[in-house]
C-alpha cells in the first residue's frame, strides 16, 4: 500500500464448529454487520467485488472492495478498491474434526486525526479480536451457517 504508514493486524479466534460452517459462514459477506462492530451494510456486486457502508468514530464510508483470493476452507482476501485503504486475509485452520482456528490479518493506513490516534491506541486491534469473538458466538449459537458460497477466486498473477 503505498502512501501514508501502514498498520498491521492480526488476530485469531478458536471456533468450535467444522471448517466448512466457518469458512461458509464467512463468506456470507451480508451477513458481517450482525456481528462486526460498525459494519452497517455489505452488499455483494457480484463474484468479487463488495460494496461496505461502515461507521467509524461517528463518520460514515462507503467504499467498494475486491476479493483477489478465495479458496474454499481455507483463505479469503480482498483490497480495497476506493475509499479507506486496507487489504486483508482471513484463514481456516482445521483444530480438529469440530474446531477451527480463525485468523485475520489486515493492513490499513489510517485517514486523519481520529483514525491516527485510534490506531496508535490500538483501538482497531482491539475492535478486530471482538469481531472475531462475536463472529464465535454467532456460528457457535447457530452451529449452521446461514449460506456459502464455494466458488474458487484464483489469485491474480505476477
Amino acid at each position: 500500500m503505498k502512501g501514508s504508514p501502514v498498520s498491521t493486524i492480526t488476530e485469531s479466534v478458536n471456533v468450535t464448529v467444522p471448517i466448512r460452517v466457518a469458512y461458509d459462514q464467512w463468506t456470507q459477506f451480508e451477513e458481517f454487520p450482525r456481528f462486526m462492530e460498525g459494519v452497517e451494510e455489505v452488499r455483494q456486486l457480484d463474484d468479487t467485488r463488495l460494496h461496505w457502508t461502515v461507521r467509524i468514530a461517528g463518520v460514515t464510508r462507503e467504499f467498494d472492495a475486491r476479493i483477489t483470493e478465495q479458496l474454499p476452507d481455507e483463505r479469503v482476501a480482498w483490497t480495497s478498491l476506493e475509499g479507506p485503504r486496507h487489504a486483508g486475509v482471513v484463514t481456516f485452520h482445521r483444530l480438529d474434526d469440530d474446531t477451527t482456528r480463525v485468523t485475520a490479518q489486515m493492513e490499513f493506513a489510517p485517514e486523519g486525526l481520529v483514525e491516527k490516534a485510534g490506531d496508535r491506541i490500538g483501538a482497531l486491534n482491539r475492535r478486530v479480536k471482538t469481531d472475531l469473538q462475536r463472529f464465535k458466538t454467532f456460528i457457535e449459537a447457530r452451529g449452521v451457517q446461514t449460506g456459502g458460497w464455494r466458488g474458487q477466486v484464483d489469485r491474480p498473477g505476477p
